[in-house]
C-alpha cells in the first residue's frame, strides 16, 4: 500500500509541474496589443524611440517624450549617434521567451530601446566631478534611440578619443566590450596562442580581431570570402570561409574559439579545440525557446567530463573596460568596422537589418541626419 501512494504522490507531482510547465509557457508567451504612448508636452520634449508591445520592427515607434533633467551625478546627454545591436532586437520581440521574465510579461516593461551612445554633455547635476558641459562622451545607456539621455558619470561613461568620431565611438561600447571580455576575462587570452573568431566580420568579431591581435595571438577569422579581406585587414592571420570549409572538420586546433553565430554544437567546437582549450559562447543559436540556451546547456552538462572549458559571455558595461577601449581606440589600436548609416526615422529598417544577419561591422544611428 505504501509504495502505491509513493506511485501516486510521484504521479501527482510530475502532473502538477507538467501544468505549471504549460502554464508558465502559455504566459510567457503571451502578447499584449500595442498602445500609443503619450510624450506629454512637444514644447519641451525631444524624439525617442518607444515600442509598447512584443513584435518585429513594426513596433517600433518615434514619438515625443519628455526631454529629462539631471540630478545628483547624473549627465544629461545630447546624442549625436547610437548603434543597433542584437540585444535590441531581442528586447524588441521579447525573444527568446524565457528573457520576458524580467522584461516583462505580456508587453515590455521598459519602453525605450537603444544601449550604445556618443554625444556631448549639455547639463551636469550638482555633484557631477568627472565631466563638464562639453564634454564629448560615449558609451552605454538604456534608451540611447533618443535625442538625449541620462547617465550616471560613474557608470558607463568615458571620454570620447579626439580622434574618433561620434558614429565610432558610438558602435563601440556593447560590441567591444563584448570582445575585450570574451578574450580577456573569460578566454584568459595569452600572447602566443591561436584564436578564432567565428563570426569574425560581425559587430563583435571585428573587435576581437583587433583586440586579439594586440593581445599578441595569432588569430584564425571565420566569415564569408567577400568579407575575407576586411578580416585580414584588421589583423587576422587567416581567414576561413564559412561557405566552404568548416572549422569544426579541419584539422587545424585553436587554445580558444570566440563563438560569435552559434550555428556549431559545443561537442562540434570541442573537435576544433587544442587539449585543453577554451571556448566562449557570446551568442547562440535561434528560436524563441531552447535555441539561444542550447550550447550553453550542453556546456553544463559535459564540462565535468572534459578537461576543454566552455564558457557563455554575458558582457557587463564597466567603466573601466570602456576606458581601456577608448585608450585602445586613442592610440590606433582598435577601430570602429561601420556597415550602414541610419536616420532615427529609419529606426525599423536599422533594426531589420541588423535582424538579418547580413551586416558587416556596426549600424549606426545619426541623430542629426535627414530622415
Amino acid at each position: 500500500p505504501n509504495m502505491r501512494l509513493l506511485k501516486k504522490l510521484l504521479t501527482g507531482g510530475a502532473a502538477l509541474l507538467a501544468i505549471a510547465v504549460i502554464g508558465l509557457a502559455i504566459a510567457i508567451r503571451y502578447e499584449a496589443a500595442c498602445e500609443p504612448i503619450d510624450g506629454g508636452d512637444p514644447a519641451d520634449s525631444m524624439r525617442a524611440v518607444h515600442y509598447s508591445c512584443y513584435g518585429g520592427p513594426e513596433v517600433l515607434q518615434l514619438g515625443q517624450h519628455p526631454k529629462p533633467e539631471p540630478k545628483g551625478n547624473e549627465l544629461l546627454i545630447r546624442v549625436e549617434s547610437a548603434s543597433v545591436n542584437p540585444l535590441d532586437w531581442h528586447f524588441m520581440r521579447g525573444s527568446p521567451y524565457f528573457m520576458r521574465l524580467t522584461s516583462g510579461i505580456g508587453k515590455p516593461s521598459e519602453t525605450r530601446l537603444g544601449r550604445d551612445f556618443s554625444g556631448v554633455v549639455e547639463v551636469v547635476g550638482p555633484d557631477v566631478t568627472r565631466f563638464g558641459v562639453g564634454d564629448a562622451v560615449f558609451g552605454g545607456a538604456g534608451g540611447a534611440f533618443a535625442e538625449y539621455l541620462l547617465r550616471t558619470e560613474d557608470f558607463a561613461v568615458a571620454a570620447k578619443p579626439d580622434n574618433v568620431s561620434h558614429a565610432e565611438a558610438a558602435a563601440a561600447p556593447v560590441a567591444a566590450l563584448t570582445a575585450l571580455q570574451a578574450l580577456r576575462d573569460k578566454g584568459g587570452l595569452q600572447s602566443g596562442e591561436r584564436v578564432l573568431i567565428n563570426g569574425a566580420s560581425g559587430g563583435v568579431g571585428t573587435y576581437a580581431v583587433q583586440i586579439a591581435k594586440a593581445m599578441g595571438a595569432h588569430v584564425t577569422g571565420v566569415s564569408s570570402a567577400r568579407n575575407a579581406e576586411r578580416v585580414l585587414a584588421l589583423g587576422a592571420d587567416a581567414v576561413i570561409d564559412y561557405k566552404t570549409s568548416d572549422y569544426t572538420r579541419l584539422d587545424a586546433e585553436y587554445d580558444l574559439i570566440v563563438d560569435n553565430v552559434g550555428n556549431h554544437s559545443v561537442l562540434a567546437n570541442r573537435r576544433a579545440l587544442a587539449p585543453g582549450g577554451r571556448m566562449v559562447m557570446v551568442a547562440g543559436g535561434h528560436g524563441d525557446w531552447l535555441g539561444p540556451v542550447a550550447n550553453p546547456l550542453q556546456a553544463l552538462v559535459i564540462s565535468p567530463f572534459i578537461d576543454e572549458q566552455m564558457t557563455m559571455l554575458l558582457a557587463q558595461l564597466k567603466a573601466e573596460d570602456l576606458a581601456t577601449i577608448a585608450d585602445m581606440m586613442a592610440a590606433g589600436e582598435l577601430r570602429s568596422v561601420i556597415d550602414r548609416h541610419y536616420s532615427l526615422e529609419q529606426i525599423a529598417e536599422a533594426v531589420e537589418y541588423s535582424e538579418s544577419g547580413r551586416a558587416r561591422g556596426k549600424i549606426i544611428i545619426d541623430m542629426n541626419a535627414p530622415p
